[in-house]
């Protein structure tokens, strides 16, 4: 079980490589006002729900306990971006502050990641 979790693991910070990759690739983009929400950002913050959730049910399925409000607040954030990203995703230009809103809401869920206990 202690692989599959791994593996798992491993899936979830892919997403959230490819979610935060795809913003920072906008970045300059945002400052012209140019920017837009690309596809590896949409798919990176739908493999981190999914392999979210799978976590969630592996440890429970363990009996491991969880800290059911850090995983909730990180829902929160997860599902405020994917919203931004999915109702933005065919716009040409999104506005610098809807961009950059998904950024720090994604820097903001990896700090909770690692630095909540």
């Amino acid at each position: 079980m202690d692989v599959l979790i791994h593996a798992v693991v491993g899936l979830h910070i892919i997403g959230i490589g490819a979610l935060l990759g795809g913003f920072m690739t906008q970045m300059k983009a945002m400052g012209k006002g140019e920017a837009r929400m690309v596809p590896a950002m949409l798919h990176g913050a739908l493999t981190m729900l999914v392999t979210g959730v799978a976590l969630v049910g592996l440890h429970q399925a363990q009996d491991d306990t969880l800290n059911m409000v850090k995983i909730g607040t990180k829902l929160a954030l997860l599902v405020v971006i994917l919203g931004l990203v999915y109702v933005k995703r065919d716009d040409e230009k999104v506005p610098a502050p809807v961009f950059g809103t998904v950024g720090a809401l994604t820097a903001a869920n990896i700090f909770i990641a690692v630095m909540w206990v």
